[in-house]
């Protein structure tokens, strides 16, 4: 099955992106082996790109990222979609919002997963990138949309881009797929502080009045005038 030609463009600028921003996953330590992926959403039409299963980071190139429509199925490609592929279509095709979703196994994110505890809202990181604690879903097994249903009920009134799946390992959404990676080396920043604060004690949670404020200063003030629009063009903090 091929996509139609209206559309290929487009698409093939998505598989150069997701391909690439796989690169981030081992840049940062995300991910190990052919573990965790990234898609993207297709605007305008019910198709997410996504890296296939098993794909070797290394070698795998932007032809190799495949088409699926929302509901998992494979619409263009010649390799299989990833095993996360139906928990991402689940989450594209219940938060209209979301254009890039991410998975890693990154070793502190995955550690407060496996311990079923959310990341606390302890810095002013956090209250910025994720709105309060970096929240828990449910445990699922890998292979239908069980994974998608957890992620969409914890992160549907939360501010935080990011879940803890028990037992699993973190989930990311953003606006673009740049903005979900994002987000997937954040959680796992922030995981790695707090373990370390903990060694040394009990840490300070801020105030849930001054993680409002901090929360709204980062998304709506920080950065520069006519870029905070465009997630494309933020390197950086």
């Amino acid at each position: 099955m091929t996509i139609t030609s209206d559309i290929d463009r487009v698409v093939a600028d998505l598989r150069r992106q997701v391909c690439d921003l796989h690169a981030q996953l081992t840049r940062y330590e995300l991910v190990i082996w052919t573990a965790g992926n990234v898609s993207a959403r297709v605007p305008g039409r019910d198709l997410i790109v996504i890296k296939p299963s098993g794909a070797d980071y290394g070698t795998m190139t932007a032809e190799d990222m495949v088409v699926c429509d929302l509901h998992g199925n494979l619409v263009d490609g010649a390799m299989s979609p990833s095993s996360d592929t139906a928990a991402h279509a689940y989450v594209y095709r219940h938060m209209p919002d979301v254009g890039g979703v991410v998975h890693t196994h990154s070793t502190y994110a995955t550690a407060w997963a496996a311990r079923g505890e959310p990341i606390p809202c302890v810095l002013t990181m956090i209250a910025d990138e994720f709105g309060g604690d970096v929240p828990v879903g449910p445990f699922a097994l890998i292979g239908d949309d069980s994974i998608g249903r957890g992620i969409v009920e914890t992160l549907r009134n939360s501010n935080s881009p990011a879940v803890l799946m028990r037992n699993h390992g973190p989930f990311t959404i953003g606006r673009t797929a740049r903005d979900a990676v994002k987000a997937a080396v954040m959680v796992e920043d922030v995981a790695r502080t707090v373990h370390v604060s903990r060694q040394l004690g009990d840490a300070v949670p801020i105030h849930a009045d001054d993680v409002a404020a901090l929360f709204e200063r980062y998304q709506n003030v920080y950065g520069q005038a006519g870029r905070r629009s465009d997630p494309q063009q933020e390197d950086q903090r």
